[in-house]
């Protein structure tokens, strides 16, 4: 079995085990963030926490093993527009409020036969290829070329080993604080140490982060037929699943494809075998136009910041770059923004 093929199997592997956690934990970032903000319940926000910290300790052991060079990923680029990343950010976060969930959480809904979801993933798809490739595109471009700069140090390790520290011992350090910092604030919630299956959720989601990187990193290492070194991230990967879903004459399946449909299918699976499958719609044409606006936001802005919540929040992350933690800071202000305060978004009038 040659290396592109192990990945292919690896990505619908990891997409089926993200898509039934997803389902039957609830996994989302603007679900734990509302309920936490909104409710008081913040298991959900931990939950993510828990899996950002795995997702580090995990990756940077892989890294640090010789397993896995991060640096040939995306994040890890010498330059970067961090104005554009930011604003990328802001709008994938207040449209992930709109639509009431991200790209992943809505495949995940979508195999659950939430059909709202259907249109957000297709706009987000059609948004996101548009701002990749298409008549967003070269605005985007403009942008990034007006404002991009090389850093001498584009991760955590790289800023220590910067003031001193050797290469190893920074990226230990880096690795170690971030990652204890964020299992020791999930695990300080009384009511989240009484939920077996947050927890569980987390430390899956985290592990899955780090398989991605092996699989793409280790087993997709061939010399003569290379893979791109990535992870889990779902903006461009909606995209070019809609365009193979299209065109998949001379097209091929990669890593981000293929966990999409994993992603769906194992949803799917699922809640099938829980008796969770209900088909579910839009309340009114107001609504609709709601989510649609949403769902192109998330496909604007996550293109501009490289990624979404997952393919930023925590795959990103996993990889200390500081550009990560910019498109971050981004997507949790515009989410915060969409949550609350004087843009908010409103509950609407029922139908």
């Amino acid at each position: 079995m040659d290396s592109a093929t192990i990945v292919i199997l690896a990505a619908l592997i990891i997409g089926l085990i993200y898509g039934s956690v997803g389902l039957l934990s609830g996994f989302c970032m603007m679900s734990g963030l509302r309920g936490w903000w909104a409710e008081g319940d913040g298991r959900l926000a931990r939950t993510y926490a828990l899996a950002m910290g795995v997702a580090i300790a995990a990756s940077q052991l892989l890294a640090a093993a010789g397993l896995v060079d991060l640096g040939k990923s995306i994040y890890l680029q010498p330059s970067f527009s961090a104005p554009v990343m930011f604003l990328g950010g802001l709008l994938f976060g207040y449209g992930m409020v709109l639509s009431n969930g991200c790209g992943s959480r809505a495949l995940v809904l979508l195999g659950r036969g939430n059909l709202r979801s259907f249109v957000v993933v297709i706009v987000l798809g059609i948004v996101a290829e548009m701002t990749l490739k298409g008549l967003i595109a070269p605005a985007r471009i403009a942008m990034v070329q007006a404002s991009q700069a090389t850093v001498a140090a584009n991760s955590v390790p790289a800023l220590l080993a910067s003031i001193g520290l050797g290469a190893v011992p920074a990226r230990m350090v880096a690795a170690s604080v971030l990652s204890a910092v964020l299992i020791i604030f999930a695990f300080a919630d009384a009511p989240f140490r009484k939920s077996p299956g947050q927890i569980a959720a987390g430390l899956i989601v985290g592990l899955l982060v780090a398989g991605g990187w092996y699989a793409t990193g280790y087993l997709g290492a061939d010399d003569f037929n290379p893979v791109p070194v990535t992870s889990l991230t779902f903006i461009a990967p909606i995209a070019d699943a809609l365009q193979y879903v299209m065109l998949s004459t001379g097209s091929t399946l990669n890593f981000g494809i293929v966990t999409v449909f994993g992603v769906f299918a194992g949803s799917l699976i699922t809640a099938l075998a829980t008796g969770r499958f209900q088909l579910e719609g839009y309340r009114s044409p107001q609504h609709m136009l709601r989510s649609a606006s949403g769902a192109a936001l998330m496909g604007a802005g996550g293109v501009m910041a490289f990624g979404c919540s997952v393919g930023q929040g925590l795959t990103g992350l996993s990889t200390l770059s500081l550009s990560s933690f910019i498109a971050i800071a981004g997507i949790m202000l515009g989410t915060g923004a969409g949550l609350r305060g004087a843009l908010r978004v409103r509950p609407l009038a029922a139908a």
